[in-house]
């Protein structure tokens, strides 16, 4: 067996993992290692308070909601993702905090979306690209769809940076490249950006990188352990007792105060230039 990204292959996937992706994608964006990435790249992007704005692929709606309750926010954000499961939690997350009037969430697929040219002021794709079929399909749509000066905004892990620490090196380098394989199907996408965005028709004008390490406790990267480390058994990549054993360590060094995790993160912002068709 092989391992699919479940990201990818979300359609495929069956309830309970669904459900195990949604409590991910929520408890991540409550996360303050979250928060301090995606506020630091927002803010470079100067958003007006009656902006028009689209995110690519936004599972649970949490990015979205987060914008839409920005201080002063009288536009519209727009989220779109091929899974029913994700849109239907979006919509109800977002009327629970009363948050209607402002965001909206449709069903579609980044690689060929059905919006009309440039009606967006910015777009946002936030870790999608590393888990998509074809990312510079996805960045084509993103330069279509913002208007002519506006901004798209890329932001994703460079996944082969990705390690936890566990006493047997050979076996946490193993579990390092399952997790991995398991969870992205793009993870050295980010490496390639500056030259997929101008491929796409965009002008580079900003990175942030970020070297995102938890040591002695964890919660960002421990979510992620949790939610992906069982799906490295059931895809037949390291045998199960290995995979169990791993885990129990990253929750023993949680207790014992030694956990260490860390991968590194980029943000790109590009434009549609003024000579754009």
């Amino acid at each position: 067996m092989t391992a699919r990204d479940p990201h990818r292959f979300v359609a495929e996937l069956d309830d309970a993992t669904i459900d195990r992706l949604i409590n991910r994608l929520e408890s991540r964006g409550k996360d303050a290692v979250f928060t301090r990435l995606f506020d630091a790249y927002v803010a470079r992007m100067r958003l007006s308070p009656s902006a028009q704005i689209l995110e690519i692929g936004c599972g649970t709606g949490v990015v979205v909601r987060t914008l839409a309750r920005r201080e002063g926010f009288s536009g519209r954000v727009t989220g779109i993702d091929q899974s029913p499961a994700f849109i239907e939690t979006a919509r109800r997350l977002a009327a629970e905090e009363g948050l209607d009037q402002h965001v909206e969430f449709r069903v579609g697929d980044a690689h060929a979306l059905e919006e009309e040219d440039g009606r967006y002021d910015a777009v946002i794709i936030h870790t999608v690209v590393s888990h998509v079929t074809d990312p510079l399909s996805v960045l084509r749509e993103a330069a279509r769809l913002v208007r002519i000066g506006g901004m798209v905004a890329v932001f994703d892990g460079d996944y082969e940076s990705l390690t936890y620490a566990y006493p047997d090196h050979a076996v946490g380098r193993a579990m390092d490249r399952a997790l991995v394989e398991t969870a992205f199907n793009n993870p050295l996408v980010m490496r390639g950006m500056a030259q997929l965005l101008s491929d796409a028709g965009l002008e580079l004008e900003e990175t942030l990188a970020d070297v995102v390490a938890e040591i002695g406790t964890g919660s960002y990267f421990v979510s992620m352990a949790e939610t992906y480390a069982p799906m490295i058994s059931s895809s037949g990549l390291l045998p199960a007792e290995k995979v169990d054993a791993w885990l129990a360590e990253q929750h023993r060094a949680l207790d014992w105060g030694t956990f260490f995790a860390a991968c590194n993160y980029y943000a790109f912002l590009a434009r549609r230039p003024v000579s754009a068709g």
